[in-house]
Parts: C-alpha cells; structure tokens; sequence
C-alpha cells in the first residue's frame, strides 16, 4: 500500500497540481518552514457564497511539501470557507498516506498552515497545535 502513496506523491511533485499563482486572488499569502526553508505561497479566489472556485500555489521544497500542497489544492476548490476551516493535519496525513519522520511533518502540513493561518490568522493555527 505504501508504494501507492509513494507513487501518488511523486506523481504530485512532479506534476503538481495547480501551480502558479492566480490574479486578482482573494486571499494571497505566503510562509516559509524555518527548519528546512520550505516555502509556500497561496492564491485564492473565493466568489459570494464563500467557495473557493479558483486557486494557485507556488513555493519550493521537499517533495513532501511541494506534493502535500498540490493535494490540497484538490481537496479544497469547491469547498467553502467553512468546510476548509474544519480540515485537519490528520486529513493532510491521510492524503499523503504514509507514515512520516517527525522532520517531515511540518514539511507535509506547511500548505495546510498557509491555508489556515491566511484565512484565519496566526491564533487559529496554534490553538491547533493545542489540541
């Protein structure tokens, strides 16, 4: 099963899923891993009923990060505000699908961060680390 995933982040990081930024864009944000120097930058464009119908990304980093991002940018066009704000790590987790050294979860959870953190500010993402 791990080849699968292993398979499927490749696939990501070779051909990832819409990158390149977008504009005009709602929501334009970016950060960077301090550990490993990842970094990631988000575009959104959200339209009245708060879903999200258009999104890019760029940013350079391990294949992890750069494929955890491409993931979930699927995973999140379509969705409304809301529903991204009930996405978890463990999501991101089950998206990648396999098991990761502790060096590599912040890799994998630096989009899921730039989504939270640019949607809702720096308090929302560590009352997550909370909990």
């Amino acid at each position: 099963m791990d080849a699968m995933y292993r398979e499927n982040i490749l696939d990501h990081g070779m051909n990832p899923r819409n990158k390149g930024v977008i504009n005009p864009a709602t929501l334009d944000f970016e950060m960077r891993n301090p550990l490993c120097g990842d970094r990631l930058r988000l575009t959104l464009r959200v339209n009245d009923e708060h879903v999200i119908t258009a999104l890019g990304w760029d940013g350079e980093g391990c294949a992890v990060s750069q494929a955890a991002a491409s993931m979930l940018g699927e995973r999140i066009l379509g969705m409304t505000i809301e529903e991204v704000k009930h996405l978890t790590k463990e999501d991101v987790f089950e998206m990648l699908g396999i098991p990761l050294t502790a060096n590599r979860v912040k890799c994998a959870l630096l989009g899921l961060k730039v989504l939270h953190v640019g949607l809702y500010g720096l308090e929302f993402w560590q009352s997550e680390d909370e909990e």
